[in-house]
């Protein structure tokens, strides 16, 4: 058993609600209800990562011990651990509604770990809370192993994310109707532990606020401060200033960083954005393919697109409002609750410029700049190109004779090449003419490219490879894919299956191109 170091600040230093129960209810007052997981029939360690096992202080041994297994799929504690869900409440779809709280996520604890930072260790999948509402609070293999790849290649792409260290299959089945049309059907039920320095979302400060419980609202700014945000000094006034200021300008570095890699989180409500800037909840996201900014993962988004890929940028100022919003009532001034949002704006144009001019190679993105990456983003669209793989083999022109088979092989249709040709060589001669202008060595160009243009990105129909594989008990496919995941900007002779643009059958197969927020 290993010797680990939890401390829970969240339950000492926040109200608790008095009710050990797990039926359904209003919690009013507090900031969580203690809760135990849920014992499952057969527990079964199908991944982990070592990386955060390491940094929370286990070794491999440890992690592949049936008594991790126990422990991370609900069945048992270690000494430290003392089980919870939290309570907020959150806008979905741009609607208010009400509390939701964890209702199939319970927190084991947190651990100070080997790395000497923070680690709320947190099951999805474990099984009825009091914010369970209609639900039973578990998980299938499916979602719990998309949340599981994509919480870890997120890491490794080098955007904030939540992480995850295991991946338990349960043993039991779960019954869910993947797209709510009346064709429910049993599935095996897994569990994933996704670990980070705190699981506050901006709908914590929503609920509250809502219910004009100042009390708990002033606690939970206060405590998320100093907890979260110790480095921010001054008056309280001005923490908490310097505190939303930070908020804003963390989410506008997310977000730049999604458009950057093709990420599409396919349900931004307010209860999942985190209060650290970090990507959370992956439920229904998905990766752009052919380039479409309309494109939405989540087919409940699909009438409405709020949450498509080019959308995500003014959602999360829409987001930040609501928050503002709920802090209303803290701030006598709410100047640094406009400043804020104003710095959301300005933060995200410059580094969503700054990443796009490096995506091409360019040390800047002025007029001429822009006008040629809006042109080339327009012809990506235009032509159905894989978005990844273009600016991948962009990187390998020559610029002395641009030629347009370089981008061949990010074509879904190769012959919308030859019908494209004449705009397609008139944007690559603009585009060699401006970037040869660039006195750095092509291979240190070609370089820089690579190291901020992915080859790897867990693609939607790969994620149901894996998934098919799993339900089948043959985890090698998901291993396989996760060690090529973990470097993503690094050509992996042997893997090149796991770059390779979507097939045609994944066109519109369920799971590929369509997903939901069933899990």
């Amino acid at each position: 058993m290993p010797d680990l170091a939890f401390d829970n600040r969240f339950l000492a230093e926040l109200p608790g609600d008095p009710d050990p129960s797990t039926h359904t209810r209003q919690v009013l007052g507090a900031a969580y209800s203690r809760v135990l997981p849920t014992p499952v029939a057969a527990p079964k360690l199908l991944a982990y990562s070592a990386e955060v096992a390491a940094a929370i202080g286990l070794s491999g041994a440890q992690v592949e011990s049936e008594d991790f297994a126990q422990v991370f799929a609900g069945n048992a504690q270690w000494p430290g651990m003392d089980p919870w869900a939290s309570n907020y409440g959150g806008h979905q779809f741009g609607h208010w509604a009400g509390q939701l709280g964890d209702g199939r996520a319970i927190s084991l604890g947190e651990v100070i770990g080997a790395d000497g930072q923070r680690h709320e260790l947190q099951l999805k999948g474990a099984g009825r809370t009091p914010y369970s509402r209609h639900a039973d609070g578990r998980a299938v293999l499916r979602s719990s192993l998309r949340e599981f790849v994509c919480s870890e290649a997120m890491h490794a792409l080098g955007v904030p994310t939540t992480r995850a260290l295991s991946l338990v299959a349960t043993g039991d089945e779960v019954v869910r109707d993947m797209f709510y049309n009346g064709n429910a059907r049993a599935e095996p039920g897994a569990i994933v532990c996704r670990v980070a320095p705190s699981f506050i979302r901006f709908g914590h400060f929503e609920l509250p606020a809502s219910r004009k419980d100042l009390p708990l609202l002033e606690k939970l700014v206060d405590f998320t401060l100093a907890r979260d945000y110790p480095q921010l000094t001054g008056s309280m006034e001005q923490r908490r200033a310097a505190w939303f200021i930070e908020v804003c300008e963390r989410t506008a570095r997310l977000i730049a960083q999604w458009m950057r890699v093709g990420f599409v989180h396919g349900v931004m409500n307010t209860d999942n954005l985190s209060i650290l800037g970090l990507t959370i909840d992956y439920g229904p996201y998905g990766w752009l393919e052919p380039f479409d900014p309309q494109w939405t993962p989540n087919t409940t988004d699909f009438e409405g697109r709020r949450y498509a890929y080019g959308q995500q940028p003014q959602i999360g100022q829409w987001n930040l409002s609501a928050l503002a919003g709920a802090l209303v009532a803290l701030f006598p001034d709410q100047a640094p609750l406009h400043e804020g949002l104003k710095r959301y704006a300005s933060v995200f144009a410059a580094e969503h410029a700054r990443l796009t001019a490096a995506r091409f190679g360019w040390p800047t993105l002025g007029e001429v700049e822009l006008e040629l990456a809006q042109d080339f983003f327009r012809l990506l669209q235009r032509d159905e190109v894989d978005v990844t793989l273009a600016f991948r083999h962009l990187a390998d022109l020559d610029l002395s004779a641009p030629a347009m088979g370089t981008l061949a092989p990010a074509f879904y249709a190769p012959e919308r090449i030859a019908k494209g040709a004449v705009d397609w060589n008139a944007w690559l001669q603009a585009y060699a003419a401006r970037s040869l202008a660039d006195p750095r060595p092509a291979s240190e160009r070609r370089a820089a490219m690579d190291a901020i243009n992915p080859l790897y990105v867990p693609r939607n129909y790969l994620a149901q490879l894996a998934i098919d594989a799993a339900e089948q008990g043959d985890v090698s496919v998901l291993q396989q894919w996760m060690a090529t995941l973990r470097q993503p900007y690094c050509v992996q002779p042997g893997r090149e299956r796991f770059a390779a643009r979507r097939p045609e059958w994944a066109r519109e197969r369920a799971g590929c191109s369509m997903l939901s927020c069933s899990s």
